[in-house]
Protein backbone atom coordinates (compact mmCIF):
# COMPACT_ATOMS: atom_id res chain seq x y z
CA UNK A 1 0.00 0.00 0.00
CA UNK A 2 1.47 3.77 -0.93
CA UNK A 3 2.61 5.69 1.72
CA UNK A 4 5.59 8.21 2.84
CA UNK A 5 8.18 8.05 5.59
CA UNK A 6 7.30 9.29 9.01
CA UNK A 7 3.93 10.19 10.12
CA UNK A 8 1.81 8.38 12.89
CA UNK A 9 -1.48 5.58 13.33
CA UNK A 10 -4.06 7.53 15.42
CA UNK A 11 -7.71 6.76 16.41
CA UNK A 12 -9.69 7.45 13.42
CA UNK A 13 -12.89 8.37 15.63
CA UNK A 14 -15.56 8.81 12.30
CA UNK A 15 -17.83 6.01 13.03
CA UNK A 16 -20.35 8.44 14.57
CA UNK A 17 -21.04 10.47 11.09
CA UNK A 18 -19.20 8.25 8.19
CA UNK A 19 -22.15 6.56 7.52
CA UNK A 20 -24.80 9.82 7.88
CA UNK A 21 -25.99 11.54 4.31
CA UNK A 22 -25.42 15.44 4.05
CA UNK A 23 -28.22 17.23 5.26
CA UNK A 24 -29.20 20.91 4.08
CA UNK A 25 -28.72 23.03 7.57
CA UNK A 26 -31.71 25.55 7.50
CA UNK A 27 -31.01 28.81 6.61
CA UNK A 28 -29.81 31.36 9.01
CA UNK A 29 -31.47 34.27 9.68
CA UNK A 30 -27.83 36.18 10.10
CA UNK A 31 -24.71 35.75 8.51
CA UNK A 32 -20.84 37.28 9.40
CA UNK A 33 -18.71 37.27 6.24
CA UNK A 34 -15.57 38.14 7.36
CA UNK A 35 -13.39 39.41 4.62
CA UNK A 36 -9.93 37.74 5.31
CA UNK A 37 -11.15 33.92 4.10
CA UNK A 38 -8.54 32.72 2.16
CA UNK A 39 -4.38 32.56 2.24
CA UNK A 40 -3.24 35.93 0.97
CA UNK A 41 -5.12 39.76 0.46
CA UNK A 42 -7.86 39.95 2.35
CA UNK A 43 -11.27 40.59 0.25
CA UNK A 44 -12.58 44.98 0.11
CA UNK A 45 -16.19 45.68 0.52
CA UNK A 46 -18.58 46.27 -2.69
CA UNK A 47 -21.34 47.29 -0.76
CA UNK A 48 -22.89 49.76 2.26
CA UNK A 49 -24.85 49.06 5.19
CA UNK A 50 -28.16 49.73 4.12
CA UNK A 51 -28.04 47.67 0.92
CA UNK A 52 -29.97 44.97 0.11
CA UNK A 53 -28.03 41.79 -1.52
CA UNK A 54 -29.43 38.74 -3.52
CA UNK A 55 -28.00 35.32 -2.63
CA UNK A 56 -25.14 34.63 -4.67
CA UNK A 57 -24.25 38.53 -5.35
CA UNK A 58 -20.48 39.57 -5.38
CA UNK A 59 -20.20 41.79 -2.19
CA UNK A 60 -16.07 42.15 -1.52
CA UNK A 61 -13.23 41.36 -3.35
CA UNK A 62 -9.41 42.80 -4.88
CA UNK A 63 -7.53 43.07 -7.64
CA UNK A 64 -5.03 41.48 -6.00
CA UNK A 65 -4.17 37.74 -7.65
CA UNK A 66 -3.56 35.82 -4.34
CA UNK A 67 -7.20 36.76 -2.76
CA UNK A 68 -10.65 35.54 -3.23
CA UNK A 69 -13.93 37.46 -3.64
CA UNK A 70 -16.79 36.95 -0.84
CA UNK A 71 -20.41 36.40 -1.64
CA UNK A 72 -23.43 36.74 -0.06
CA UNK A 73 -23.93 33.71 0.91
CA UNK A 74 -28.38 34.33 1.96
CA UNK A 75 -30.47 37.34 0.86
CA UNK A 76 -31.07 40.38 3.02
CA UNK A 77 -29.45 43.51 3.91
CA UNK A 78 -26.62 44.65 5.26
CA UNK A 79 -26.44 45.88 8.74
CA UNK A 80 -23.20 46.15 9.90
CA UNK A 81 -19.34 46.41 8.51
CA UNK A 82 -16.86 45.87 11.37
CA UNK A 83 -14.02 44.30 12.80
CA UNK A 84 -16.09 41.17 14.37
CA UNK A 85 -13.63 38.49 16.20
CA UNK A 86 -13.38 35.22 13.57
CA UNK A 87 -13.46 31.54 14.73
CA UNK A 88 -10.03 32.05 15.62
CA UNK A 89 -10.79 35.22 18.01
CA UNK A 90 -8.69 38.33 15.96
CA UNK A 91 -11.23 40.82 15.21
CA UNK A 92 -11.82 40.69 11.50
CA UNK A 93 -13.19 43.67 9.21
CA UNK A 94 -16.40 41.97 8.72
CA UNK A 95 -19.73 42.06 6.58
CA UNK A 96 -23.19 41.56 8.52
CA UNK A 97 -26.41 39.94 6.25
CA UNK A 98 -29.43 40.11 8.02
CA UNK A 99 -31.91 37.97 5.98
CA UNK A 100 -35.48 39.82 4.88
CA UNK A 101 -38.56 38.86 2.52
CA UNK A 102 -36.60 41.14 -0.43
CA UNK A 103 -34.68 39.27 -2.55
CA UNK A 104 -32.46 41.60 -3.53
CA UNK A 105 -31.18 42.36 -7.08
CA UNK A 106 -31.52 39.43 -9.37
CA UNK A 107 -28.92 37.38 -10.30
CA UNK A 108 -28.29 36.37 -13.98
CA UNK A 109 -29.17 32.22 -14.59
CA UNK A 110 -26.31 30.72 -15.72
CA UNK A 111 -27.14 28.12 -18.73
CA UNK A 112 -25.71 24.29 -17.62
CA UNK A 113 -21.97 23.81 -19.52
CA UNK A 114 -19.45 21.62 -19.46
CA UNK A 115 -15.56 22.11 -18.62
CA UNK A 116 -15.05 20.08 -22.04
CA UNK A 117 -16.23 22.97 -23.70
CA UNK A 118 -14.31 25.46 -22.05
CA UNK A 119 -10.62 26.68 -22.50
CA UNK A 120 -8.15 26.78 -19.83
CA UNK A 121 -8.66 30.69 -19.21
CA UNK A 122 -11.96 30.66 -19.07
CA UNK A 123 -12.01 28.25 -16.60
CA UNK A 124 -9.68 29.92 -13.95
CA UNK A 125 -11.66 32.87 -14.62
CA UNK A 126 -14.82 30.93 -13.47
CA UNK A 127 -13.20 29.59 -10.58
CA UNK A 128 -11.65 33.08 -9.61
CA UNK A 129 -14.63 34.91 -9.59
CA UNK A 130 -16.65 31.94 -7.57
CA UNK A 131 -14.41 32.78 -4.33
CA UNK A 132 -13.66 29.47 -4.15
CA UNK A 133 -10.32 28.50 -2.16
CA UNK A 134 -8.67 25.02 -0.65
CA UNK A 135 -11.55 23.89 1.86
CA UNK A 136 -9.32 21.44 3.35
CA UNK A 137 -8.62 24.28 5.62
CA UNK A 138 -5.43 25.41 4.56
CA UNK A 139 -7.91 28.06 2.34
CA UNK A 140 -4.94 28.88 -0.47
CA UNK A 141 -7.07 30.30 -3.93
CA UNK A 142 -7.95 27.66 -5.68
CA UNK A 143 -7.42 29.74 -8.72
CA UNK A 144 -3.96 30.40 -7.94
CA UNK A 145 -3.40 26.78 -8.09
CA UNK A 146 -4.66 26.50 -11.68
CA UNK A 147 -2.53 29.13 -13.32
CA UNK A 148 1.09 27.64 -12.85
CA UNK A 149 3.83 30.19 -14.79
CA UNK A 150 4.44 28.59 -18.10
CA UNK A 151 7.67 27.30 -17.29
CA UNK A 152 6.60 25.03 -14.65
CA UNK A 153 4.73 21.81 -16.81
CA UNK A 154 1.85 20.03 -14.31
CA UNK A 155 1.45 16.43 -15.82
CA UNK A 156 -0.63 15.33 -12.86
CA UNK A 157 -3.64 16.12 -10.64
CA UNK A 158 -4.21 14.32 -7.14
CA UNK A 159 -7.50 14.67 -5.88
CA UNK A 160 -7.15 14.20 -2.12
CA UNK A 161 -9.70 12.03 -0.62
CA UNK A 162 -7.75 11.05 2.33
CA UNK A 163 -9.28 13.49 4.99
CA UNK A 164 -6.73 11.80 7.53
CA UNK A 165 -8.11 13.91 10.13
CA UNK A 166 -10.05 12.32 12.92
CA UNK A 167 -13.57 12.44 13.21
CA UNK A 168 -13.87 14.27 9.93
CA UNK A 169 -16.29 12.75 7.54
CA UNK A 170 -17.43 15.90 5.13
CA UNK A 171 -15.50 14.59 1.94
CA UNK A 172 -16.04 11.37 2.66
CA UNK A 173 -19.38 11.82 2.25
CA UNK A 174 -19.33 13.37 -0.93
CA UNK A 175 -17.38 11.35 -2.37
CA UNK A 176 -20.12 8.56 -1.62
CA UNK A 177 -22.78 10.55 -3.08
CA UNK A 178 -21.48 12.87 -5.35
CA UNK A 179 -19.00 10.97 -7.25
CA UNK A 180 -19.91 12.16 -10.61
CA UNK A 181 -19.73 16.05 -9.93
CA UNK A 182 -16.01 14.99 -8.41
CA UNK A 183 -15.08 13.75 -11.58
CA UNK A 184 -16.39 16.67 -13.39
CA UNK A 185 -14.24 19.00 -11.41
CA UNK A 186 -11.38 16.76 -11.89
CA UNK A 187 -11.74 17.10 -15.21
CA UNK A 188 -11.77 20.87 -15.45
CA UNK A 189 -8.63 20.94 -13.24
CA UNK A 190 -6.74 19.19 -15.55
CA UNK A 191 -8.43 21.13 -18.36
CA UNK A 192 -7.05 24.40 -16.69
CA UNK A 193 -3.48 23.55 -15.60
CA UNK A 194 -2.98 21.10 -19.18
CA UNK A 195 -2.13 18.14 -17.07
CA UNK A 196 -3.31 14.32 -19.14
CA UNK A 197 -3.63 12.25 -15.54
CA UNK A 198 -5.81 12.53 -12.63
CA UNK A 199 -5.12 10.41 -9.62
CA UNK A 200 -7.73 9.96 -6.49
CA UNK A 201 -5.67 8.81 -3.82
CA UNK A 202 -8.12 7.70 -0.85
CA UNK A 203 -7.01 6.03 2.47
CA UNK A 204 -7.63 2.63 2.20
CA UNK A 205 -10.19 3.12 5.78
CA UNK A 206 -12.85 4.42 3.09
CA UNK A 207 -13.30 1.29 0.80
CA UNK A 208 -17.02 2.39 -0.03
CA UNK A 209 -15.54 5.63 -1.44
CA UNK A 210 -12.70 3.41 -3.29
CA UNK A 211 -15.51 1.21 -4.73
CA UNK A 212 -17.85 4.08 -5.98
CA UNK A 213 -15.59 6.08 -7.76
CA UNK A 214 -14.00 3.33 -9.36
CA UNK A 215 -17.70 2.57 -10.42
CA UNK A 216 -18.02 6.28 -11.96
CA UNK A 217 -14.90 5.79 -13.66
CA UNK A 218 -16.05 2.48 -15.67
CA UNK A 219 -19.31 3.81 -16.59
CA UNK A 220 -17.98 7.45 -17.61
CA UNK A 221 -14.57 6.09 -18.62
CA UNK A 222 -12.82 9.54 -18.75
CA UNK A 223 -9.53 9.72 -20.07
CA UNK A 224 -6.08 9.30 -17.50
CA UNK A 225 -8.26 8.84 -14.39
CA UNK A 226 -7.83 5.95 -11.84
CA UNK A 227 -7.79 5.59 -8.26
CA UNK A 228 -5.24 5.22 -6.12
CA UNK A 229 -5.67 3.28 -2.85
CA UNK A 230 -3.54 4.68 -0.13
CA UNK A 231 -2.03 3.31 3.42
CA UNK A 232 -4.07 5.03 6.19
CA UNK A 233 -1.70 7.35 8.07
CA UNK A 234 -1.62 10.28 9.50
CA UNK A 235 -1.08 13.12 7.89
CA UNK A 236 -1.32 11.44 4.12
CA UNK A 237 -3.78 14.39 3.17
CA UNK A 238 -0.91 16.80 3.20
CA UNK A 239 0.01 17.66 -0.16
CA UNK A 240 3.60 16.63 -0.24
CA UNK A 241 3.23 13.40 1.49
CA UNK A 242 0.09 12.88 -1.43
CA UNK A 243 2.91 13.60 -3.81
CA UNK A 244 5.35 11.58 -2.27
CA UNK A 245 3.33 8.54 -1.82
CA UNK A 246 1.25 8.41 -5.15
CA UNK A 247 4.19 9.92 -7.35
CA UNK A 248 7.65 8.93 -5.38
CA UNK A 249 8.80 12.98 -6.01
CA UNK A 250 9.76 15.23 -3.05
CA UNK A 251 8.57 18.86 -2.86
CA UNK A 252 11.58 20.89 -2.67
CA UNK A 253 12.49 22.62 0.28
CA UNK A 254 10.50 25.75 -0.28
CA UNK A 255 8.84 24.81 -3.12
CA UNK A 256 5.40 23.78 -4.31
CA UNK A 257 3.87 21.17 -6.09
CA UNK A 258 3.94 22.78 -9.23
CA UNK A 259 7.58 22.60 -9.16
CA UNK A 260 7.67 18.37 -9.35
CA UNK A 261 5.06 18.60 -12.34
CA UNK A 262 1.82 18.38 -9.94
CA UNK A 263 -1.19 20.12 -8.62
CA UNK A 264 -3.07 18.65 -5.68
CA UNK A 265 -7.31 19.83 -4.60
CA UNK A 266 -9.33 18.36 -2.18
CA UNK A 267 -12.40 16.68 -2.75
CA UNK A 268 -14.59 19.46 -1.40
CA UNK A 269 -12.87 22.19 -3.16
CA UNK A 270 -13.33 19.87 -6.43
CA UNK A 271 -17.12 19.27 -6.07
CA UNK A 272 -17.41 23.16 -5.31
CA UNK A 273 -15.06 23.57 -8.72
CA UNK A 274 -17.78 21.53 -10.45
CA UNK A 275 -20.71 23.80 -9.57
CA UNK A 276 -18.80 27.03 -10.40
CA UNK A 277 -17.91 25.23 -13.43
CA UNK A 278 -21.32 23.45 -14.79
CA UNK A 279 -23.39 26.26 -13.12
CA UNK A 280 -22.14 29.11 -12.23
CA UNK A 281 -22.76 28.39 -8.23
CA UNK A 282 -20.19 31.00 -5.95
CA UNK A 283 -18.91 29.56 -2.83
CA UNK A 284 -21.67 29.90 -0.61
CA UNK A 285 -21.99 27.09 1.72
CA UNK A 286 -20.09 24.06 2.51
CA UNK A 287 -20.44 20.97 4.15
CA UNK A 288 -19.09 20.96 7.72
CA UNK A 289 -18.85 17.40 9.57
CA UNK A 290 -20.52 18.38 13.34
CA UNK A 291 -19.13 15.66 15.60
CA UNK A 292 -17.36 14.48 19.13
CA UNK A 293 -18.65 13.29 22.37
CA UNK A 294 -20.48 16.49 23.31
CA UNK A 295 -22.59 17.00 20.37
CA UNK A 296 -26.01 15.27 21.09
CA UNK A 297 -26.23 14.01 17.42
CA UNK A 298 -23.52 14.28 15.28
CA UNK A 299 -24.26 14.93 11.77
CA UNK A 300 -22.49 15.86 8.03
CA UNK A 301 -24.33 19.87 7.40
CA UNK A 302 -24.39 21.60 4.24
CA UNK A 303 -23.97 24.87 5.88
CA UNK A 304 -23.79 28.48 4.69
CA UNK A 305 -20.78 30.70 5.10
CA UNK A 306 -21.37 33.04 7.56
CA UNK A 307 -23.85 30.93 9.94
CA UNK A 308 -22.73 31.10 13.77
CA UNK A 309 -21.30 28.09 15.30
CA UNK A 310 -24.44 27.69 17.69
CA UNK A 311 -27.17 27.89 14.82
CA UNK A 312 -25.31 25.13 13.42
CA UNK A 313 -25.04 22.77 16.94
CA UNK A 314 -28.94 23.80 17.72
CA UNK A 315 -29.86 21.57 14.69
CA UNK A 316 -27.15 19.05 16.01
CA UNK A 317 -29.61 18.54 19.05
CA UNK A 318 -27.28 21.25 20.86
CA UNK A 319 -24.33 20.31 23.31
CA UNK A 320 -23.82 18.23 25.97
CA UNK A 321 -23.70 19.39 30.03
CA UNK A 322 -19.73 18.72 30.09
CA UNK A 323 -18.46 20.07 27.04
CA UNK A 324 -15.83 21.74 27.67
CA UNK A 325 -14.32 22.53 24.29
CA UNK A 326 -14.92 23.85 20.89
CA UNK A 327 -12.35 23.22 18.09
CA UNK A 328 -12.95 24.24 14.34
CA UNK A 329 -11.34 21.72 11.90
CA UNK A 330 -9.56 18.65 12.78
CA UNK A 331 -8.07 18.13 16.89
CA UNK A 332 -4.49 17.65 15.34
CA UNK A 333 -4.43 20.89 13.04
CA UNK A 334 -8.05 22.58 14.31
CA UNK A 335 -8.46 25.98 16.25
CA UNK A 336 -10.10 26.26 19.66
CA UNK A 337 -13.35 28.41 18.90
CA UNK A 338 -13.99 30.82 22.29
CA UNK A 339 -17.39 31.87 21.26
CA UNK A 340 -19.94 30.16 19.63
CA UNK A 341 -21.16 33.41 17.89
CA UNK A 342 -18.37 32.71 16.00
CA UNK A 343 -19.04 31.89 12.21
CA UNK A 344 -18.77 28.87 9.83
CA UNK A 345 -16.13 30.62 6.98
CA UNK A 346 -14.24 28.85 4.24
CA UNK A 347 -12.12 27.06 6.36
CA UNK A 348 -14.39 25.18 8.64
CA UNK A 349 -14.30 21.92 7.45
CA UNK A 350 -15.68 20.55 11.01
CA UNK A 351 -17.15 21.51 14.29
CA UNK A 352 -16.02 19.30 17.16
CA UNK A 353 -16.93 19.48 20.66
CA UNK A 354 -14.94 18.10 23.31
CA UNK A 355 -16.35 16.88 27.01
CA UNK A 356 -13.91 17.06 30.17
CA UNK A 357 -13.06 13.39 29.68
CA UNK A 358 -10.91 13.99 26.77
CA UNK A 359 -9.53 17.39 27.47
CA UNK A 360 -6.76 17.90 29.67
CA UNK A 361 -4.27 20.79 30.41
CA UNK A 362 -0.29 19.51 30.71
CA UNK A 363 2.41 20.99 32.15
CA UNK A 364 5.02 21.60 29.38
CA UNK A 365 8.07 18.89 30.66
CA UNK A 366 11.86 19.11 29.11
CA UNK A 367 13.22 16.95 26.23
CA UNK A 368 14.34 13.40 26.90
CA UNK A 369 16.31 13.06 23.45
CA UNK A 370 13.76 10.39 22.83
CA UNK A 371 13.80 10.75 19.44
CA UNK A 372 10.24 10.15 18.27
CA UNK A 373 10.07 13.21 16.98
CA UNK A 374 12.47 13.11 14.34
CA UNK A 375 10.83 9.52 13.04
CA UNK A 376 7.03 10.65 13.36
CA UNK A 377 7.83 14.16 11.34
CA UNK A 378 6.64 13.93 7.93
CA UNK A 379 8.86 16.45 6.38
CA UNK A 380 12.08 14.70 7.74
CA UNK A 381 12.69 17.74 10.19
CA UNK A 382 14.25 18.03 13.38
CA UNK A 383 11.69 19.10 15.82
CA UNK A 384 13.53 18.94 18.53
CA UNK A 385 16.38 21.22 18.14
CA UNK A 386 13.76 23.62 16.39
CA UNK A 387 12.28 24.10 19.78
CA UNK A 388 15.16 24.53 21.96
CA UNK A 389 16.18 27.52 19.60
CA UNK A 390 12.39 28.87 19.21
CA UNK A 391 12.64 28.65 23.06
CA UNK A 392 16.10 30.67 22.78
CA UNK A 393 14.79 33.34 20.15
CA UNK A 394 17.71 31.71 18.14
CA UNK A 395 15.65 33.19 15.00
CA UNK A 396 18.67 32.69 12.28
CA UNK A 397 19.34 28.85 13.68
CA UNK A 398 15.54 28.29 13.11
CA UNK A 399 15.72 29.55 10.03
CA UNK A 400 19.07 27.57 9.01
CA UNK A 401 16.84 23.93 10.46
CA UNK A 402 14.03 24.70 8.02
CA UNK A 403 10.81 25.60 10.52
CA UNK A 404 9.23 27.19 7.41
CA UNK A 405 8.73 23.52 5.71
CA UNK A 406 7.17 22.66 8.89
CA UNK A 407 3.66 21.74 8.09
CA UNK A 408 1.79 22.35 11.51
CA UNK A 409 0.41 18.26 11.43
CA UNK A 410 1.12 18.04 15.31
CA UNK A 411 2.53 14.80 14.77
CA UNK A 412 5.37 15.91 16.90
CA UNK A 413 3.71 16.99 19.66
CA UNK A 414 0.99 14.14 19.88
CA UNK A 415 4.04 11.80 20.49
CA UNK A 416 6.24 13.62 22.84
CA UNK A 417 6.59 12.36 26.08
CA UNK A 418 7.53 15.76 27.30
CA UNK A 419 4.36 17.07 25.96
CA UNK A 420 6.22 19.85 24.79
CA UNK A 421 4.00 22.25 22.78
CA UNK A 422 6.61 21.54 19.71
CA UNK A 423 3.93 23.06 17.27
CA UNK A 424 3.34 26.38 19.35
CA UNK A 425 6.71 26.67 18.98
CA UNK A 426 7.11 27.00 15.68
CA UNK A 427 4.78 28.94 14.83
CA UNK A 428 5.86 31.35 17.17
CA UNK A 429 9.04 31.01 15.00
CA UNK A 430 7.22 31.44 11.79
CA UNK A 431 6.13 34.40 12.65
CA UNK A 432 8.76 36.01 13.95
CA UNK A 433 10.57 35.08 10.81
CA UNK A 434 7.80 36.56 8.65
CA UNK A 435 7.90 40.21 10.77
CA UNK A 436 11.62 39.93 10.48
CA UNK A 437 11.08 40.17 6.15
CA UNK A 438 8.62 43.08 6.79
CA UNK A 439 9.67 46.33 6.35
Amino acid sequence: MKSFPGGISIGHHKTATEHLPIQAAALPRRVVLPLQQNLGVPAETLVKVGDTVAEGRKIADTTKFISAPIHASIAGKVTRIERIPNPAGFPTRSIVIEATEEPGDALSPVQPRSWKDLASDEIRKIVREAGIVGLGGATFPAHVKLSPPPEKAIDTVIINGCECEPYITADHRLMLERPEDLLAGAGAIARAVGAGTILLGIENNKPDAIRILQAAIEREKPEGVRVVPLQTKYPQGGEKMLIKAILKREVPSGGLPMDVGAVVHNVGTTVAIAEAVGAGKPLIERVVTVSGSGVREPKNLLVRIGTPFADVLEQCGGISDDAVKVIMGGPMTGTAVSSLEAPVVKATSAILVFTAKEVRDFAEGNCIRCGRCLRACPVGLMPNFLANFAKLKQWDKVQDYHVTDCIECGCCTYVCPARIFLVQHFKVAKRELQLRKTP
